[in-house]
């Protein structure tokens, strides 16, 4: 009877040939994966600053009426009316439209002396404050002389600003984000990269108020309020800082 039983053994470079097909894929996926890494985009962030300077258009002025101490409630209050209502016609007729002029305070207290120790009443005493916004500045020292010849006998103080800073904001924006651009160019450059486009942006800053020209504590001396003040309004500095976020490949 023959033998008809086949040996079957594998060859001896298949286990070889497994481990380098295995080996190819494994270099051939790890290059995948570097790829998809290094397809990520790379964002930096460049900040800058623009500032300019521009002389105020408006004046913010602050006065009004005191009444001091009076026996009654009644009796304070009709001085504060007498007197503001003055005041009110006074700074019209220099000019104001009754849009600019507001009530910036009103109060009205009971007044006490302490004798041994115990309150002791003695009347009210009556307060109101305008805050007046000025379009002409020539007009300011007017206004001022005004209101203390009507009858003001507290002066809070008087500040100078810009009515619309829109315009100013814009340009001044547009500088700060071509500066950015321009250190982006450089920094791309540098790392041997481009500039492709923004994906973000902040903005921050604003204007610098000067400080008050001008300010009285407690009673003004209306006799030196007479003759209209020169009050120089100078210059304000405007800034705008912004941040723009760029992607570089």
């Amino acid at each position: 009877m023959s033998d008809n039983t086949l040996n079957m053994r594998s060859p001896l470079w298949l286990p070889i040939v497994v481990v380098i097909i295995g080996g190819a894929f494994y270099i051939y996926g790890k290059n995948i994966e570097t790829n998809r890494q290094s397809t990520q985009p790379v964002i930096i962030s460049v900040s800058a600053e623009a500032k300019t300077s521009a002389t105020p258009d408006i004046a913010s002025l602050s006065f009004g009426v005191q009444t001091g101490r009076q026996s009654t409630a009644k009796g304070a209050m009709s001085i504060i009316e007498k007197d503001m209502s003055a005041v009110i016609a006074a700074v019209k007729k220099a000019g104001i439209d009754e849009k600019d002029i507001k009530t910036e305070s009103f109060w009205l207290n009971p007044v006490y002396d302490y004798q041994d120790g115990k309150q002791v009443p003695r009347g009210y005493e009556a307060g109101q404050s305008l805050r007046v916004k000025v379009r002409d500045l020539d007009k300011v020292g007017d206004v001022l002389s005004a209101a203390t010849e009507a009858g003001a006998n507290q002066a809070g103080g008087v500040s100078f600003d810009i009515d619309n800073t829109d315009d100013l904001m814009a340009q001044i924006r547009g500088e700060a984000i071509e500066k950015t651009r321009v250190k982006a160019d450089m920094l791309a450059k540098s790392l041997g990269m481009s500039v492709v486009k923004v994906t973000g942006f902040n903005e921050g800053g604003g204007y610098t108020t000067p400080p008050e020209m001008m300010r009285y504590e407690g009673y003004a001396d209306t006799a030196v309020m007479e003759k209209s003040i020169e009050l120089p309004a100078g210059q304000q500095e405007i800034n705008v800082t912004v941040s723009v976020m760029y992607e570089i490949r």
